[in-house]
């Protein structure tokens, strides 16, 4: 017969051995997507290092434990289990599961070794860290890449415009409208932050830092009115995206030293956009390009007409909005927009 502590102890091995093999698999996951899909030495080196660690608690005793035919969970599963709507998503995914797993382990180790719980715990705030880390540097490095940046206006037809634009290659759309209900504009958000993610773009929100937290946004975009970038930073944290409207060489450095990841240069020419506002002209344009040393973006009455102007004046970047907003196929209009952009890369 078996003894009550022998089959207590048995159980705490099947467990451990189950959240160990649970872990280690996640971390080998979001290591594959650092070392391949993003290059990162150090963001792989910190996963092969945690997998390690965790492989020295797998011990033959641990491992013996496992009875994978009598476990009642292998069949046990979960409709959002069976696909993942992007590559945020997977990673997200998996961080939860080596979260989860680790927690498991820092209560349960206590029951088999002293150092157990203890090391599954410090283990744990570092893979919050990488999170944090990793999802913010994927979000950087779309930012650099994008050489356009869609900011919607009201249209009845904006899913489909957003969608179209996406289809074209678009990676970096803002959700703004001024004069709705917060009602209206949080289910906007959420379809319009959906959509983005599906295909792999950067989705940021206007003015609204409490609107980007609530539908998960990778950024905000403020205003030189708007709060500043430090109280913005507080409640979003670094793994999100801050943009500042600039519209002269004061506030382009202000901008910077405040600590925006991106800034806004314009409006270059006048526009509806911004009613009654001066327009700050391709000389403001050549000033950043000759001056500004993170992502900026050229906004404000840019069309396919002058797009050669404002590219000659020194912009890398523009922000659209009627251009693609009002345009009777805006999948072919961004792949335009984003083929004269590429020419200067």
């Amino acid at each position: 017969m078996v003894s009550a502590h022998s089959h207590t102890q048995q159980t705490v091995y099947r467990i451990l051995d189950a959240n160990l093999d649970r872990a280690r698999e996640g971390l080998r996951i979001i290591e594959e997507w650092c070392r391949f899909g993003l290059n990162n030495a150090q963001f792989s080196g910190i996963c092969k290092h945690l997998r390690q660690e965790l492989g020295t608690w797998h011990t033959a005793e641990i491992r013996a434990a496992r009875d994978t035919q009598g476990d009642p969970g292998t069949d046990l599963s979960h409709p959002q289990e069976e696909q993942r709507a992007d590559i945020t998503s997977l990673l997200q995914a998996n961080f939860c599961r080596v979260q989860e797993a680790l927690r498991v382990l820092e209560e349960y180790g206590k029951l088999y070794h002293g150092n157990m719980g203890a090391a599954c715990k410090q283990m744990r705030y570092q893979v919050y860290t990488l999170e944090s880390n990793l999802m913010g540097y994927q979000r950087h490095q779309l930012l650099w890449r994008s050489h356009l940046y869609l900011v919607t206006s009201p249209a009845d037809n904006l899913f489909a415009i957003t969608e179209a634009a996406l289809q074209g290659g678009l990676t970096l759309l803002q959700y703004r409208e001024k004069t709705a209900d917060d009602l209206v504009r949080l289910e906007r958000a959420i379809r319009l932050r959906e959509l983005c993610h599906h295909y792999g773009a950067l989705f940021i929100i206007n003015d609204r830092v409490d609107l980007a937290l609530a539908v998960d946004a990778d950024g905000v975009h403020l205003g030189q009115q708007d709060i500043p970038i430090a109280v913005a930073r507080q409640l979003l944290g670094h793994q999100r995206i801050i943009g500042r409207s600039t519209t002269n060489p004061q506030e382009m450095q202000g901008a910077i030293a405040e600590g925006a990841d991106y800034i806004g240069v314009g409006p270059v020419y006048e526009t509806p956009t911004k009613v009654g506002k001066a327009a700050a002209g391709l000389e403001y344009v050549k000033y950043v390009s000759q001056n500004c040393q993170i992502p900026w973006f050229a906004i404000g009455g840019i069309d396919m007409s002058n797009l050669n102007d404002v590219m000659k004046a020194g912009a890398q970047r523009v922000a659209v909005v009627r251009s693609l907003i009002e345009s009777d196929q805006p999948t072919l209009a961004t792949q335009y927009f984003l083929s004269q952009l590429h020419r200067i890369k």
